[in-house]
């Protein structure tokens, strides 16, 4: 599989891979976002998911990360529908190149107990309001896919 690069890596910064799982999931005619709080009035907003623990499926990593994000139970198909990679500099000023694995995933309901992320909301937007809003390309690009 050809999987394609994102971002511009910084000169003279050292990127590694962070593999990581990224989820779609639909409620009608919305798909779930988390808009991610960055101080100072600034937010991004992203797909939910995040970096694989250690001994973690990507599929795992998906379903908790949407969990602790969004307050969400998912399931998840059982393969990616699509892989990107992303040079990202994270808030803290940490670099890598994330190998995202996207998941189609299905809800299964509402479970604020799994929220841990304080800097993270929900945000529910039509898939066409999502990709004008997604600060990741990777993210915008395998949503259209």
């Amino acid at each position: 599989m050809n999987v394609p690069q994102f971002g511009e890596p910084l000169p003279g910064r050292d990127y590694p891979d962070r593999p990581a799982a990224f989820v779609v999931v639909p409620r009608g005619a919305e798909i779930a976002g988390v808009r991610v709080d960055l101080g100072g009035g600034r937010s991004r907003l992203d797909l939910p998911g995040g970096g694989l623990d250690p001994g973690e499926t990507a599929g795992q990593a998906a379903v908790r990360e949407c969990g602790e994000e969004a307050g969400l139970q998912i399931a998840v198909e059982d393969q990616p529908f699509t892989c990107a990679d992303h040079f990202f500099v994270n808030q803290n000023g940490s670099t890598n190149n994330t190998r995202g694995q996207f998941f189609a995933a299905r809800l299964l309901g509402e479970a604020p107990q799994l929220k841990i992320e304080a800097d993270h909301a929900l945000a529910w937007m039509t898939p066409q309001a999502a990709l004008l809003a997604l600060t990741r390309e990777s993210n915008a690009w395998a949503l259209a896919a």
